[in-house]
């Protein structure tokens, strides 16, 4: 037996209802539209959320629209002059920033959060950082005091999008 020989199962296929075709079939005179109005005629009906002139809900909830990207990469940022508060005998990494409380995220028990550190500020001491994403100036001062920046190995969503042709990762 061959593909296009195989019979439908029973009750796959059932007859379209042909409306308007009188008494006995039971969609006869008004074809089970009703009497008069709007929906009764051709091409009647109101569009998808019109509450019949009323101020739709759309429109009264306005802090409603849009669109949330549960997916995006939340940075947290960080200036250089921040790091003068911290011991410069330890590594600084983004849990002892969170730690600290130099940066706040919400959600970080549950969702990684990503460090980048700008260069407004001074540095007197040499810090050892360990931060996702750190600027060339920020860099610069950090080297110049005598410390290290190390950038961390980046997530999984960075790879990716660092894969796409053409498709460049602002930092």
């Amino acid at each position: 037996m061959k593909h296009n020989e195989l019979p439908a199962p029973e009750g796959a296929h059932r007859d379209r209802k042909r409306v308007g075709r009188g008494y006995g079939s039971g969609h006869g005179k008004t074809s089970g539209r009703g009497q008069k109005g709007q929906n009764s005629r051709t091409g009647g009906g109101v569009r998808v959320g019109f509450e019949g002139g009323q101020s739709p809900l759309i429109l009264r909830m306005p802090y409603k629209r849009g669109f949330t990207n549960v997916l995006k990469t939340e940075w947290q940022i960080l200036n250089v002059g921040d790091l003068a508060q911290l011991d410069s005998s330890v590594e600084i990494t983004p849990e002892s920033l969170l730690a600290s409380g130099l940066v706040a995220h919400k959600k970080a028990s549950t969702h990684p959060f990503r460090v980048k550190l700008l260069a407004n500020g001074e540095v007197t001491a040499p810090l050892n950082v360990r931060v996702h994403r750190a600027s060339a100036g920020a860099r610069a001062k950090i080297e110049a005091a005598g410390g290290r920046v190390e950038e961390m190995e980046p997530a999984v969503a960075d790879a990716e999008e660092a894969s796409v042709p053409g498709g460049e990762v602002s930092s």
